[in-house]
């Protein structure tokens, strides 16, 4: 009888063992196709699917799973989650002038550069100043109008662009093109952020 007992005693921690975790479980979904399948094939787990939007779910755990990036597992308690799906962009918005560089010398772009500069400095409305110099026909007084991505401007203004705070004058030149910018960033950036995440009793 011992024996007996001893036997079936090895073999249940055997299937323990082989049971696979639900961290382990999670390791193996890559999809959101995966992560329904998961969830209807495991209604004793109350797995879920979570849709959250950064600005938009504002709440600790949904903060937290915000921040996380594409394929992070991890557990709160008695409840793990797996970022499943993640995507992610950021839009920028700013005002400018433009002056051409096939049109005027170089130094006559520096000291327009100097000037205007010092003009905003010193008060002058960035959109009488655009309306003056700028070499574009910008009808929008010199802001972008919109909060601009990727390939909507020459990849140098966008660098730029998120490389300053808000308030900050700065230049950029496009030395192939020989355009040169005057930009004052008038905006926050604007995250998107849109994560799925596939939550379940366990670990």
């Amino acid at each position: 009888m011992k024996f007996s007992l001893s036997v079936l005693l090895v073999l249940f921690s055997a299937a323990a063992i082989a049971q696979p975790t639900l961290v382990e479980k999670f390791q193996k979904i890559g999809t959101t196709q995966q992560a329904q399948q998961f969830v209807d094939a495991n209604p004793d787990l109350k797995p879920a699917l979570l849709h959250l939007t950064y600005g938009k779910d504002t709440s600790l755990i949904d903060k937290r799973l915000l921040r996380q990036k594409q394929g992070d597992i991890f557990s709160v308690g008695y409840v793990t989650y797996k970022v499943v799906e993640s995507k992610e962009s950021v839009a920028y918005r700013a005002s400018y002038i433009f002056l051409d560089g096939s049109s005027l010398s170089p130094s006559q772009i520096d000291s327009l550069k100097k000037l205007i500069v010092a003009k905003a400095n010193a008060g002058t409305p960035w959109e009488q100043l655009s309306d003056q110099y700028t070499m574009d026909g910008n009808s929008t007084k010199g802001d972008t109008d919109w909060f601009f991505g990727e390939l909507m401007f020459p990849k140098e203004v966008q660098d730029a662009v998120a490389a300053h705070q808000k308030g900050e004058i700065f230049f950029v030149d496009v030395a192939e093109r020989n355009w040169h910018y005057i930009i004052k960033k008038t905006y926050e950036d604007k995250v998107q952020k849109d994560v799925v995440v596939l939550k379940a009793n366990g670990r």
